[in-house]
């Protein structure tokens, strides 16, 4: 495997995503030959574990849905990948899934330590599922971490990955517990006087502000005008 680059050792959002080149059960990969595609990189602390392969097949049944957000998904595990085509055979054999992503070998932990998936402090480490969304220009826009006892939710990556491609691609925010076609948050205004203008004339507008410097469009008035919303007001 190469080894990865990263900016200044540190991951955040924002930043460039390292790449590497490693084996999977696909061949050989390399994270930016995916560039123009969303990418969502997620960890496993290993084969052949319980929560581990419920992962993988819950991501194997959104893997369609995944598709039309031209999204790619891989998965790194610590095991070779012999262990890797071994796991997805059992796969096959018990839940008669064929796994359509790659699994990528990271025996050498290059790629979990270019990602800060492990714990500096060796008295606390302890194996993790990490999870980042990466954007069509290689940029990190999301990272999930969870303990090694608690599976993932397909539906909230979902859920996440829907609000980041609104945001990027229309300039607006999402509530909490947002959901596709429910009403999204307009860019915060820069000045006091620029945010009281927008509230009263919010109605003719056609956006209402509640409070006043929280200000909502409807979701489909959006879309059908596709433009970002820097250019509707």
């Amino acid at each position: 495997m190469s080894t990865p680059n990263i900016e200044n050792g540190h991951i955040t959002i924002g930043r460039l995503a390292p790449d590497f080149t490693a084996l999977s059960t696909h061949g050989p990969i390399t994270l930016s030959d995916y560039r123009g595609k969303w990418v969502v990189l997620a960890s496993e602390p290993g084969n052949f574990l319980a929560t581990s392969t419920s992962s993988i097949v819950a991501a194997s049944l959104v893997y369609n849905e995944l598709q039309k957000r031209n999204t790619q998904q891989l998965f790194v595990t610590i095991d070779n990948v012999f262990s890797n085509n071994e796991l997805l055979k059992q796969i096959y054999d018990d839940y008669g899934i064929i796994v359509p992503f790659p699994l990528i070998e990271d025996r050498d932990a290059e790629i979990a330590h270019a990602y800060g998936m492990i714990n500096p402090d060796r008295i606390y480490e302890e194996s993790v599922r990490d999870l980042f969304i990466i954007n069509p220009e290689g940029r990190i826009r999301a990272i999930l971490t969870y303990p090694r006892s608690v599976g993932r939710s397909s539906y909230e990556i979902l859920r996440l990955l829907d609000a980041l491609q609104l945001s990027e691609a229309y300039n607006v925010s999402t509530p909490t517990n947002w959901v596709p076609g429910d009403p999204v948050i307009l860019p915060t205004r820069k000045t006091f006087y620029e945010g009281l203008n927008r509230y009263i004339n919010s109605e003719s507008s056609g956006i209402y502000c509640k409070p006043w410097y929280a200000c909502y469009i409807d979701y489909n008035s959006l879309i059908n005008n596709n433009k970002s919303i820097e250019y509707q007001e």
